[in-house]
């Protein structure tokens, strides 16, 4: 089973860990390290638990109000119950849950990575203004979800290298590419960069290297958790 968790203080991967009984967790959806507010929606068990909209730093930022009807409207991995069936989708956050089928967690980040990659929509890539905010063509470590067709999920964490930090991790356009060739119908983005990190099996890894080659061990607002039924 797949669910966010959130926490009311951001936590590394291991923290998370200690507190849930996790098989594996992955870094989820966008935060302000500032005021450790949420910048993106979170629901479990049919709560909403996290409003980017109570964010005052992301309403009240001028350089952000033309773009916060898509920051509120951006790509969620969500669960749905649909009768006595768990079923996994990736959907806008305006999307309504397929007639029959309640929603009980959804997360959101983006941009969306499969059938295709929106990045002008929702990474607000703008290549007249070379406005590029999540560096979408530069490797980096990138952590992303993905739904097969038989409706198994797909996690990945792509880390950087310490011995070349400046020039390893993935592009956007590749992790699209590399969730495809690992069997993705549907896949999103997550958060990156510092944020980019995976506990798996007691073993906790993390994504983005310093100058010196150091692991960054960053700590985030909201994970996946993998939990045994």
């Amino acid at each position: 089973m797949v669910t966010p968790a959130l926490l009311q203080k951001v936590a590394t991967v291991q923290e998370f860990a200690q507190k849930h009984q996790a098989v594996a967790i992955l870094n989820a959806g966008f935060f302000d390290p500032a005021n450790q507010k949420t910048t993106s929606y979170v629901v479990i068990q049919g709560e909403l638990v996290a409003n980017p909209k109570e964010n005052e730093r992301l309403v009240n930022n001028p350089n952000l109000k033309s773009y916060l009807g898509q920051i509120f409207n951006r790509t969620e991995f969500r669960r749905y119950l649909c009768g006595q069936t768990i079923r996994y989708s990736i959907a806008l956050h305006s999307q309504s849950p397929p007639a029959g089928c309640q929603l009980v967690d959804a997360i959101g980040a983006g941009p969306r990575l499969l059938p295709e990659l929106t990045l002008e929509k929702e990474g607000f890539v703008d290549n007249a203004n070379k406005r590029d905010a999540l560096g979408s063509n530069q490797p980096n470590a990138r952590t992303a979800v993905g739904i097969t067709r038989d409706g198994s999920v797909i996690l990945v964490m792509v880390a950087q290298k310490p011995l070349a930090p400046a020039n390893s991790g993935i592009s956007l356009p590749a992790l699209a590419d590399l969730m495809k060739t690992l069997g993705a119908d549907q896949a999103m983005n997550l958060d990156r960069g510092s944020s980019s990190s995976l506990y798996y099996n007691g073993k906790t890894f993390y994504g983005k290297v310093d100058l010196e080659g150091n692991f960054i061990k960053r700590p985030v607002k909201s994970v996946l958790l993998v939990q045994k039924n």
